[in-house]
């Protein structure tokens, strides 16, 4: 069965993430690679109190997602595309083989600082569920001002469009959908605005360190966060994995592109199954499982049907 693998992103995380992975030689080895990067144990970071940090957060979840594909691969499986939501880009751009893990690091440690210092407070990011993508931007183009920035952020699903900006301005839209007939609009426990022009000082900044850094042409397609398109060549990969950021990311176009690449399984690496959900809706044809409600080895047996 030709496989998938996806890779969460902020959001996804819970305490104790990194301490939960599999029992398997690759995610020790991972851990220590990531830890060796970092200059400290990464699986200091999963705490309750160190995941306040959006910091800390990116990295576990870079770290889990690595650690598990590599897992996974040294059991045989090799995927045949890889899809990373957001901070996930830079897991599956390692998962690739288009990134090494330390530079992955350095990115992800880079990214979140960033987001962490250019927003402290009164921004972050909102869910509508129920109304189109075309309904939700509408609704933002009228909210939407200098003085109420608010965005649309990411397209999960058809009917599920997250929203990024000031709280102000994400105000006014989750009221206008609500009245609108949106079955959900709430907040998310994010306190950054990722994924609109708000964050392009961050994708700048990207752009610089990844000039840097050498790349690889992947081993397994790579489907890029902003455009929704297979990339496999390095420079291609490169532009993405900067300019994520600041640009909406087309997720549910992303999963009806793997079914149409032959897809069958699409496999959540570690943490949740936040992911496996969205596939569920997305393209409920396509089998998806998370591997934390699984495992290794089922994944391995499925994959083998």
């Amino acid at each position: 069965m030709t496989v998938a693998f996806l890779f969460p992103g902020q959001g996804s995380q819970h305490e104790g993430m990194l301490h939960a992975l599999p029992d398997h030689p690759a995610v020790g080895r991972t851990l220590a690679e990531v830890s060796d990067a970092l200059g400290r144990n990464v699986k200091e970071l999963d705490s309750k109190q160190a995941l306040q940090s959006t910091t800390s957060v990116q990295l576990s979840i870079f770290a889990a997602g690595v650690a598990v594909a590599r897992a996974l691969r040294e059991l045989g499986l090799q995927p045949k595309a890889v899809a990373g939501l957001s901070v996930g880009a830079y897991a599956a751009a390692v998962a690739s083989g288009a990134l090494s893990i330390a530079d992955g690091v350095k990115l992800v440690k880079q990214r979140s600082e960033l987001m962490e210092q250019m927003f402290k407070d009164g921004y972050g990011m909102s869910a509508i569920v129920g109304l189109s993508q075309y309904q939700v931007s509408e609704i933002v183009a009228t909210i939407c001002s200098d003085k109420l920035p608010v965005y649309v952020a990411n397209i999960n699903t058809a009917w599920q469009i997250v929203i990024a900006g000031s709280v102000a301005g994400m105000e006014g839209v989750l009221n206008v959908a609500r009245a609108r007939g949106a079955r959900k609009a709430e907040r998310l426990n994010v306190a950054v605005p990722s994924h609109c022009k708000l964050l392009e000082p961050v994708a700048l900044a990207l752009q610089s360190s990844l000039r840097g850094m050498t790349l690889q042409q992947s081993d397994a397609i790579y489907i890029s966060n902003v455009t929704a398109r297979p990339l496999r060549d390095a420079d291609d990969i490169r532009t993405d994995l900067a300019n994520n950021i600041a640009n909406s990311v087309h997720w549910y176009q992303g999963n009806v592109l793997l079914k149409e690449l032959g897809c069958a399984l699409f496999l959540e690496m570690n943490p949740g199954r936040v992911l496996t959900d969205l596939a569920t809706e997305n393209v409920p044809d396509v089998r998806s499982v998370a591997i934390e409600t699984s495992s290794l080895r089922y994944a391995v047996r499925l994959a083998q049907l």
